[in-house]
């Protein structure tokens, strides 16, 4: 499936009526968000957006790079969407690498990872042209076929004709059915730290360059 196609997919599924009941503090009203103008009308993707994770252990760190997420932002709306290939992850161990696979995220069970999401509050054109800023974004994330409700804190900014996203966040494994075995289990953090960092280019339904699977 070519990611362009799932990029426009990931869109369509991030429909407002979604997140009308997923806020756990108040909804700022709508005069607090500043209507978008000029380059903030432009809907924004990429197809090779960055995710690690890494865990801290007793015998050895666990730590791997996903370099093909497919994300889009839509700066109108506020609005977000990202997935992932659970085995586009690359360890370090190839070991390591099967094991992720095989034993913990069963990767050819559940293939993908995917967010969506909605900002809380939108930062103004001038505030985002100034440098990174701060904002929450809430919204589901599904793992391990689990999807779990979430409220994450990241930057937002826009780079020339870039829109740069990062965000970091704990992810508990358990919280997602995703079962440790009792040999490694003290070897395993029970919360994972994870890091987002995708640049987007605006007007891409198609990017080039992307992968299929």
């Amino acid at each position: 499936m070519k990611y362009g196609l799932f990029l426009l997919l990931l869109l369509s599924a991030v429909a407002p009526a979604v997140y009308a009941q997923t806020s756990t503090a108040p909804v700022p009203p709508a005069s607090a968000v500043a209507p978008p103008t000029g380059a903030m009308l432009q809907r924004y993707s990429t197809a090779s957006g960055q995710t690690t994770f890494f865990s801290s252990a007793p015998l050895e760190d666990i730590e791997a790079l996903n370099s093909r997420v497919a994300a889009i932002f839509d700066l109108t709306s506020g609005q977000l969407a990202f997935s992932m290939y659970m085995k586009d992850f690359q360890f370090k161990n190839s070991l390591m690498q099967e094991h992720f696979n095989e034993n913990y995220a069963e990767s050819d069970k559940y293939p993908r990872a995917r967010f969506t999401g909605k900002l809380v509050l939108m930062p103004t054109e001038g505030q985002l042209r100034a440098g990174p800023q701060p904002v929450y974004v809430q919204g589901f994330l599904t793992i391990h076929n689990v999807k779990r409700k979430v409220r994450v804190p990241g930057t937002l900014q826009l780079r020339g004709n870039d829109l740069v996203v990062t965000s970091k966040f704990n992810v508990a494994p358990a919280d997602y059915k995703i079962k440790i075995p009792a040999l490694v289990r003290n070897n395993i953090a029970k919360s994972i730290d994870v890091s987002i960092i995708l640049t987007c280019q605006p007007g891409q339904a198609n990017p080039v360059g992307t992968a299929s699977r």
